[in-house]
């Protein structure tokens, strides 16, 4: 890892697990990242990243992050935002206005409105924002960008992308968890999703979407497909009914027994109140006539992403792996070749989520501040609020029947 011009100093806003992962990177690279202050209302997290980070003044660890942005000078050069989805927009506003610049756990925003808000406060402001959106920054999704960009493919048609949650995790995260209701958290599109669509609009570039259309529903995990005689917990549930359930709680959480007693993870499925959809598909057409399709599935028995990219002279498929292949078939030699990612991730580093992109992103943010050169971000104003406004769309599409477009 070469050492930059400068060290980036941070605040960091919302210190759950996303929080405390950003903030490792100044561990692993303390020349180049410190944390001078933490907000989160929860005190045991805001004080994991204190000691984390070495901090001691009591101002500086704080329970309301607007205590660290009235401050009549500012005490940093950026913020990472990682707050709950609902709380996003507060705090970058804020941030921007007083010259932070901005590194914002997706999505934008579970709003559409806020969204606009966030980008042209950063706009105005003149201040580096990046989304996170990960994906963008994993090695194998810069190598299929770079291979439709050089035209190994010829011009891409259609775009076939799969989202596999795998079942008992879309049971734990959005049946039973924080992501199960539209109220209290967001729709699933948006939620689990979002990362997807944003793919499809970076691996087409400058194509403008001019179509949406999606379909879905919550078709399995309600009350009137829960199995006769089944408890209302999992505790609870006749062991003959309980046996044959893939949801079961016993099954998953076995050692985990105060939980299933008293909180949701111990609920029955078809118990709950969830009300986000479990599988859904999304219909894109872009102004060259290229289409794409996604589909979020949460009845799969893999968790993983797959991938077909069919262009006028080749097609192109990904399996979602961390290291490759990217195959490769050329219409014209009748050949298939297999492509493997430029990069891998530092063996020393703990940013290892999503493949390593969290590595690849946080890397990349920190030289764009440091450098101030805002080219380095692949996850910026324009391209994340585009992307964001199709996720949006095609709820809306969902919701209402309707064929919708996106004016950005």
């Amino acid at each position: 890892m070469e050492s930059e011009t400068r060290q980036v100093t941070a605040i960091v806003v919302g210190c759950g697990n996303r929080g405390q992962n950003y903030s490792s990177y100044a561990l692993e690279c303390p020349q180049r990242l410190k944390i001078v202050a933490v907000a989160d209302p929860i005190k045991s997290r805001r004080q994991k990243i204190a000691r984390m980070s070495g901090l001691t003044n009591e101002e500086l660890i704080v329970d309301d992050w607007v205590k660290l942005s009235s401050k009549g000078t500012r005490i940093a050069d950026c913020v990472f935002i990682c707050t709950q989805d609902q709380f996003h927009c507060g705090p970058a506003v804020s941030f921007a206005s007083r010259g932070y610049h901005i590194l914002l756990e997706k999505p934008m925003s579970v709003e559409e409105k806020e969204c606009e808000e966030i980008a042209m406060a950063c706009q105005k402001a003149n201040v580096i924002l990046a989304v996170c959106h990960v994906l963008r920054y994993f090695p194998p999704v810069l190598k299929i960008k770079e291979i439709i960009d050089q035209g190994y493919i010829g011009e891409v048609v259609t775009v076939d992308h799969r989202e596999n949650i795998l079942y008992w995790h879309f049971a734990h995260s959005f049946v039973r968890g924080n992501w199960r209701n539209v109220k209290t958290s967001t729709f699933s599109l948006m939620a689990k999703s979002c990362h997807d669509i944003d793919l499809i609009m970076f691996w087409m570039g400058d194509r403008k979407c001019n179509k949406i259309q999606s379909f879905g529903s919550l078709k399995h995990f309600r009350q009137d497909q829960k199995p006769k005689g089944a408890g209302q917990t999992c505790l609870s549930c006749p062991e003959e009914v309980e046996r044959l359930c893939p949801y079961s709680a016993k099954k998953i959480y076995l050692d985990r027994l105060k939980t299933l007693k008293s909180g949701p993870y111990g609920k029955c499925v078809y118990e709950c109140d969830n009300d986000v959809v479990d599988h859904q598909v999304v219909n894109m057409e872009f102004e060259n006539e290229a289409t794409a399709s996604f589909t979020m599935n949460a009845f799969t028995k893999d968790m993983r992403r797959e991938t077909r990219i069919c262009g006028t002279k080749g097609e192109l498929r990904w399996d979602g792996s961390s290291h490759g292949p990217i195959e490769v078939f050329d219409f014209t030699t009748g050949k298939g070749d297999q492509i493997f990612p430029d990069q891998t991730v530092p063996e020393s580093t703990r940013l290892r989520g999503h493949g390593g992109a969290d590595f690849f992103m946080i890397d990349a943010f920190i030289k764009s501040v440091s450098s101030n050169d805002q080219s380095l971000i692949l996850t910026g104003i324009k391209d994340s609020l585009r992307s964001h406004k199709v996720v949006f769309a095609a709820e809306r599409s969902r919701l209402n029947n309707t064929i919708e477009t996106v004016d950005i």
